[in-house]
């Protein structure tokens, strides 16, 4: 078997990408993957295929940088349909269930502010959560049905846009890990019948916009024009400066002398290139990411 080939580190940073509908998160990765000819390529916070806006991408070691923005709050515009459920929760899978129901707007927009706020899902089984290290939406092909834990989850904020009696648009600022689909199902339910996701858009996560995001086509047109700096890939988290006599150091995994972090924190240089991702531990600050050397001295 052949050595796989390294990828140059130089040839490495952030795209915000604007996936449009019936493709995977997966795909997305793999057409970036061709137009830039890396092998190392990821995507933070999945994006179902029917569901189109704002994925985040990062090329070669930046993929590393990525884990980061997991916990930064995502924002929806999603159609919610009232009256039908289905087995994915969203428009894609089967109808299971019909409700005939007379909604009353103010009841709606009382339902939708009961949401915000702290709550528990249990994630959907055609998901991408892994469960004994598969992903449960395999198991869900095979027709398994395996208990799954809830988790934690806060919707920020859960706005009613418009509504037609029988479709709902809301625009939903939540927590990630909150699967939007999973909250249109609790709605339908709250309101006394059944509801399913028809569309769903993600417009923002953290500070990132998909108004200024990349259509996917232009990837494979423009290729490396359209690659952001590594330290792109951080906006959002706690930055430190770095002065020139310490970057060596940082750069060799260390830390600065008494140096004290509450969040992931970017370290960078003067002239702002990323050097590092610090993060608290348990007892100490953690070394969470180190840019490699080629990227910082071009």
């Amino acid at each position: 078997m052949g050595r796989r080939r390294k990828d140059d580190p130089r040839r490495a940073g952030f795209l915000a990408i604007d996936k449009p509908a019936g493709i995977t998160s997966h795909d997305v990765v793999g057409r970036v993957r061709s137009a830039f000819g890396v092998q190392r390529v990821g995507h933070s916070g999945t994006l179902d295929p029917m569901a189109t806006g704002l994925l985040l991408v990062g090329v070669g070691w930046v993929t590393r940088v990525l884990r980061y923005t997991g916990d930064f709050p995502k924002t929806y515009v999603g159609r919610i349909s009232f009256g039908t459920a289905t087995d994915t929760l969203d428009a894609e899978g089967e109808v299971v269930r019909e409700v005939p129901m007379s909604i009353d707007l103010g009841r709606l927009e009382e339902v939708l502010r009961s949401f915000v706020g702290e709550g528990e899902q249990i994630p959907p089984m055609v998901s991408a959560v892994k469960v004994g290290g598969e992903a449960l939406h395999r198991k869900a092909r095979r027709g398994e049905e395996i208990p799954r834990e809830p988790r934690s989850v806060r919707v920020h904020s859960l706005e009613l846009l418009t509504f037609d009696g029988v479709v709902a648009e809301v625009e939903a600022c939540v927590s990630g890990g909150t699967y939007v689909r999973v909250l249109a199902d609790d709605i339908g339910r709250a309101l006394g019948g059944a509801a399913h996701l028809a569309a769903l858009r993600r417009t923002r996560i953290g500070p990132h916009d998909v108004d200024d995001a990349d259509p996917l086509g232009t990837v494979s047109e423009r290729g490396e024009e359209l690659l952001r700096p590594p330290a792109d890939a951080t906006l959002g988290l706690d930055r430190m400066e770095v002065r020139d006599a310490d970057v060596e150091r940082i750069l060799s995994g260390r830390l600065l002398p008494g140096e004290s972090v509450t969040t992931p924190t970017a370290l960078v240089s003067r002239d702002g290139m990323l050097l590092a991702v610090h993060e608290p531990g348990e007892s100490a600050v953690e070394v969470g990411c180190v840019a490699p050397r080629e990227a910082v001295y071009k």
